[in-house]
């Protein structure tokens, strides 16, 4: 069984990785969040990643601290958070675990010999080829369960339905470019409304709600990308608060850790 102490590395500082930070921090881990220079996560308010534009984050009372170098962690600091998007510090910091949560769909350079043992979440992975354990990242009957000997669920395409509503939800940009926003997380928005523009083009609700993401303003986005989406239960404590999806995958990570 893994020490409580041990350090883990989370690839991914977005809203579902933060559901496993957040409970491996409240479980006593030492956790380093491994982020780009520019995250494209969408739910802010509830990612760790917020903290490479501001220097912190507060998620549910979990602080998260940015560091530019290996030599800089303190987990008396809460989470640290540290650039480092083709994970070089892992080979210097040498940690018990490793967890791909950046949700790419893909695997994008992780390998089982990273870490004692390697977590991958969601598709694009397969145990135990090329990391020890897959978690479920799809809704549904096995959402959250740790499959030791195969893949996830393939990638639908199709964002979750909430109150019926699955697409119709998300922002997408309708061009590349910067983007003005008009609208904050937290806004209740009417169907149609205007939230921001990007190139000039309007981003507007597609359904009525709160928005419950939006993408940093300082990100130049690329036509099509999803930057935002509108939750139509229309309750702005959702927004500051870690997902029932986010919280099912992390109890499959400590399920997996703690049954290795």
């Amino acid at each position: 069984m893994t020490c409580m102490n041990g350090l883990v590395i989370v690839r991914g500082g977005g809203d579902l990785a933060t559901g496993t930070i957040y409970r491996l921090w409240k479980a006593g881990f030492q956790v380093l969040s491994l982020e780009v220079e520019r995250p494209l996560v969408v739910r802010r308010t509830v990612a760790v990643a917020e903290a490479v534009f501001d220097g912190f984050a507060v998620v549910e009372g979990m602080r998260a601290e940015k560091i530019s170098s290996c030599s800089e962690f303190d987990p008396a600091c809460g989470v640290n958070i540290l650039v480092d998007p083709e994970g070089e510090s892992i080979k210097r910091m040498r940690p018990q675990i490793v967890i791909d949560a950046i949700i790419a769909k893909r695997n994008t350079g992780t390998y089982r010999e990273m870490a004692p043992l390697v977590i991958g979440l969601g598709p694009g992975f397969s145990a135990p080829n090329d990391v020890h354990v897959v978690i479920e990242t799809n809704r549904g009957h096995n959402l959250g369960r740790a499959i030791w000997n195969g893949c996830a669920e393939p990638n639908t395409g199709h964002p979750g339905d909430i109150m019926g509503y699955g697409r119709e939800r998300l922002l997408r940009a309708p061009a590349s470019g910067p983007m003005q926003q008009f609208k904050r997380i937290g806004d209740s928005v009417l169907k149609g409304e205007l939230i921001a523009e990007v190139a000039g083009k309007p981003v507007t609700a597609g359904v009525f709600g709160v928005v419950r993401g939006l993408i940093h303003p300082s990100v130049i986005v690329t036509e099509g990308l999803k930057i935002g989406d509108v939750d139509p239960r229309n309750d702005a404590s959702y927004c500051k608060t870690i997902s029932d999806k986010a919280l099912s995958i992390a109890g499959g990570v400590l399920e997996a850790i703690l049954s290795r």
